[in-house]
């Protein structure tokens, strides 16, 4: 049986990763930084903070030999430039790119060794463009863009596959905050206040769970590596 684990994989999108991979078969340890919500059927959670260098560290070495790493932990926030704080800042490229960074490093000698792995990101169109009042998202989403075109660079011709998902805003709890904080920075009621959310993306549609999902698992399943899948809310 193969060790899948996924990062902030009891919540939302990284729970509904890990309920995919379980059902197919893998051993799948989800970790968080916080209890799951619910018991997690067929799923290992654990409490592991992606961003300290030591817990990442002690919780990869206690579970061994990694064939799939999900890394999908992840903080969002809105600010305009000016009032985006150095604590935002750092919150968000500690959480988006650094702990993708540490668990890639924690996984990528050991599968270059059995010369068979997958690692997929999910990470954000704010990765692949920028766009009002997310700098410190964004910054942290194109930081990890980066290295995961590098991983892939650095494995390339190999057994290991090394990919990212690019969404746009989910249906998620974190998209429902973003919505409620538009309605109350606006006046907007809240379906208002969606409908602005989804006007910013290419094709007016928040995308759903279940998008995000899919096409995480295709590439899961599949030998291609170095791909950059951009969900942008049009025809799935």
């Amino acid at each position: 049986m193969s060790t899948a684990v996924v990062t902030g994989g009891t919540r939302g999108i990284g729970a509904a990763i890990s309920a995919e991979l379980a059902a197919e078969g893998h051993r799948v340890i989800a970790l968080a930084t916080s209890e799951p919500p619910a018991p997690l059927d067929g799923i290992e959670a654990r409490i592991c903070d992606v961003t300290d260098p030591s817990q990442v560290a002690a919780t990869f070495s206690e579970i061994g030999s990694v064939d799939v790493l999900v890394n999908n932990a992840g903080v969002s926030g809105s600010n305009r430039l000016g009032r985006t704080t150095l604590e935002e800042w750092n919150r968000n490229m500690a959480v988006n790119a650094t702990g993708a960074f540490l668990c890639t490093q924690a996984v990528i000698d050991q599968m270059l060794e059995r010369d068979a792995g997958k690692i997929v990101t999910v990470a954000s169109i704010a990765g692949v463009e920028g766009a009002p009042y997310i700098a410190a998202y964004a910054a942290s989403k194109h930081a990890v863009m980066g290295l995961i075109r590098v991983v892939a660079a650095e494995v390339a011709g190999t057994g290991v596959t090394v990919n990212s998902v690019c969404p746009t805003f989910v249906r998620t709890e974190m998209t429902v905050a973003t919505i409620a904080n538009i309605a109350e920075r606006t006046g907007k009621n809240l379906a208002d206040a969606e409908a602005a959310l989804a006007k910013a993306t290419p094709h007016g549609r928040i995308i759903e769970i279940a998008e995000v999902v899919d096409a995480v698992m295709e590439l899961l399943t599949g030998d291609l590596s170095g791909q950059e899948i951009v969900l942008d809310g049009g025809p799935s």
